[in-house]
Protein backbone atom coordinates (compact mmCIF):
# COMPACT_ATOMS: atom_id res chain seq x y z
CA UNK A 1 0.00 0.00 0.00
CA UNK A 2 1.28 3.25 -0.80
CA UNK A 3 1.24 6.11 1.92
CA UNK A 4 4.09 7.92 0.54
CA UNK A 5 2.23 11.28 0.62
CA UNK A 6 0.66 10.48 4.08
CA UNK A 7 4.47 9.77 5.27
CA UNK A 8 5.41 13.33 3.73
CA UNK A 9 2.71 15.47 5.39
CA UNK A 10 3.76 13.35 8.56
CA UNK A 11 7.36 14.44 7.80
CA UNK A 12 6.56 18.04 7.84
CA UNK A 13 4.07 18.19 10.78
CA UNK A 14 6.61 16.07 12.74
CA UNK A 15 9.54 18.26 11.93
CA UNK A 16 11.51 15.36 10.54
CA UNK A 17 13.04 13.68 7.67
CA UNK A 18 11.09 10.57 5.43
CA UNK A 19 13.14 7.83 7.24
CA UNK A 20 12.52 9.05 10.71
CA UNK A 21 8.20 8.84 10.42
CA UNK A 22 6.73 5.39 11.69
CA UNK A 23 3.35 4.19 10.11
CA UNK A 24 2.14 1.13 11.91
CA UNK A 25 1.40 -1.44 9.87
CA UNK A 26 -1.91 -2.86 11.05
CA UNK A 27 -3.90 0.65 10.73
CA UNK A 28 -2.31 1.13 7.09
CA UNK A 29 -6.00 1.53 5.54
CA UNK A 30 -6.27 4.36 8.41
CA UNK A 31 -3.42 5.78 7.29
CA UNK A 32 -4.44 5.46 3.13
CA UNK A 33 -7.55 7.57 3.59
CA UNK A 34 -6.15 10.09 5.64
CA UNK A 35 -6.09 13.10 2.92
CA UNK A 36 -5.46 16.60 4.83
CA UNK A 37 -2.96 17.36 7.30
CA UNK A 38 -5.53 17.79 9.93
CA UNK A 39 -5.79 13.93 9.32
CA UNK A 40 -2.41 13.20 9.72
CA UNK A 41 -2.14 15.11 12.83
CA UNK A 42 -4.99 12.66 14.58
CA UNK A 43 -3.06 9.82 13.64
CA UNK A 44 -0.34 11.42 15.39
CA UNK A 45 -2.46 11.92 18.42
CA UNK A 46 -3.86 7.77 18.18
CA UNK A 47 -0.48 7.21 18.44
CA UNK A 48 -0.30 4.66 14.67
CA UNK A 49 2.13 7.86 13.14
CA UNK A 50 5.39 8.02 15.07
CA UNK A 51 8.47 9.71 14.68
CA UNK A 52 11.41 7.15 15.52
CA UNK A 53 14.51 8.46 17.66
CA UNK A 54 17.84 9.56 15.94
CA UNK A 55 20.25 7.24 15.12
CA UNK A 56 23.39 7.93 17.37
CA UNK A 57 26.85 6.72 17.08
CA UNK A 58 27.76 4.73 19.84
CA UNK A 59 31.08 5.42 21.73
CA UNK A 60 31.32 2.49 23.53
CA UNK A 61 33.55 0.88 21.63
CA UNK A 62 36.19 4.08 21.70
CA UNK A 63 35.58 4.19 25.69
CA UNK A 64 37.04 0.60 26.06
CA UNK A 65 39.52 1.35 23.56
CA UNK A 66 40.58 4.69 26.10
CA UNK A 67 40.23 2.36 29.19
CA UNK A 68 42.37 -0.29 27.96
CA UNK A 69 45.12 2.81 26.46
CA UNK A 70 44.98 4.12 30.12
CA UNK A 71 46.00 0.55 31.60
CA UNK A 72 48.90 0.87 29.22
CA UNK A 73 47.54 -1.68 26.71
CA UNK A 74 47.86 -1.03 22.71
CA UNK A 75 50.82 0.87 23.50
CA UNK A 76 53.25 -1.44 21.38
CA UNK A 77 55.72 -1.13 18.02
CA UNK A 78 52.94 -1.53 15.99
CA UNK A 79 50.85 1.15 17.18
CA UNK A 80 53.86 3.96 17.04
CA UNK A 81 53.52 6.78 14.25
CA UNK A 82 56.54 8.84 13.56
CA UNK A 83 60.17 8.99 14.80
CA UNK A 84 61.66 7.71 17.99
CA UNK A 85 61.71 11.14 19.67
CA UNK A 86 58.13 12.41 18.49
CA UNK A 87 55.77 10.92 21.68
CA UNK A 88 58.56 12.22 24.27
CA UNK A 89 60.62 14.94 22.46
CA UNK A 90 64.53 14.21 22.75
CA UNK A 91 64.51 17.82 25.04
CA UNK A 92 62.11 16.90 27.32
CA UNK A 93 63.81 13.42 28.30
CA UNK A 94 67.09 14.97 28.69
CA UNK A 95 64.96 17.46 31.12
CA UNK A 96 63.78 14.73 33.00
CA UNK A 97 66.91 12.93 33.13
CA UNK A 98 68.73 16.39 34.59
CA UNK A 99 66.57 17.27 36.83
CA UNK A 100 66.02 13.89 38.90
CA UNK A 101 69.97 13.48 38.60
CA UNK A 102 70.33 17.11 40.19
CA UNK A 103 67.80 16.63 43.03
CA UNK A 104 69.91 13.06 43.82
CA UNK A 105 73.07 14.99 43.93
CA UNK A 106 71.61 18.26 45.99
CA UNK A 107 70.27 15.68 48.41
CA UNK A 108 73.68 13.58 48.63
CA UNK A 109 75.49 17.38 49.42
CA UNK A 110 73.16 17.50 52.39
CA UNK A 111 73.47 14.70 53.97
CA UNK A 112 77.21 14.98 53.75
CA UNK A 113 77.45 11.99 51.68
CA UNK A 114 79.50 13.58 49.14
CA UNK A 115 81.75 16.40 49.86
CA UNK A 116 81.41 19.93 48.04
CA UNK A 117 84.55 19.13 45.66
CA UNK A 118 83.03 15.55 44.37
CA UNK A 119 79.55 17.04 44.02
CA UNK A 120 80.80 19.99 41.60
CA UNK A 121 82.74 17.31 39.62
CA UNK A 122 79.44 15.20 39.52
CA UNK A 123 77.27 18.26 38.45
CA UNK A 124 79.16 18.88 35.74
CA UNK A 125 79.59 15.12 34.06
CA UNK A 126 75.44 15.30 34.69
CA UNK A 127 75.59 18.29 32.68
CA UNK A 128 78.00 16.58 30.37
CA UNK A 129 75.71 13.71 29.71
CA UNK A 130 77.67 11.18 31.46
CA UNK A 131 74.78 9.01 33.27
CA UNK A 132 71.67 7.81 31.80
CA UNK A 133 69.55 7.33 35.45
CA UNK A 134 70.27 8.16 38.68
CA UNK A 135 71.14 4.11 39.12
CA UNK A 136 73.78 4.61 36.68
CA UNK A 137 75.10 7.74 38.85
CA UNK A 138 74.75 5.28 41.98
CA UNK A 139 76.74 3.12 40.12
CA UNK A 140 79.75 5.37 39.51
CA UNK A 141 79.57 6.24 42.93
CA UNK A 142 79.88 2.93 44.27
CA UNK A 143 82.69 2.17 41.44
CA UNK A 144 84.60 5.02 42.33
CA UNK A 145 83.98 4.56 46.05
CA UNK A 146 83.08 8.40 46.69
CA UNK A 147 80.01 8.42 49.14
CA UNK A 148 80.84 8.18 52.37
CA UNK A 149 79.63 6.48 54.98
Amino acid sequence: MDVSVQRRMAAEILKCGLDRVWIDPEHLDEVKSALSKDDIRVLIKKGIIRKLQKKGISSARVKKLKEQRKKGRRRGPGSRRGAKGARTPPKEKWMNTIRALRKTLKELKEKNKIDRKTYRKLYRMAKGGAFRSRSHLYLYLKEHELLKQ
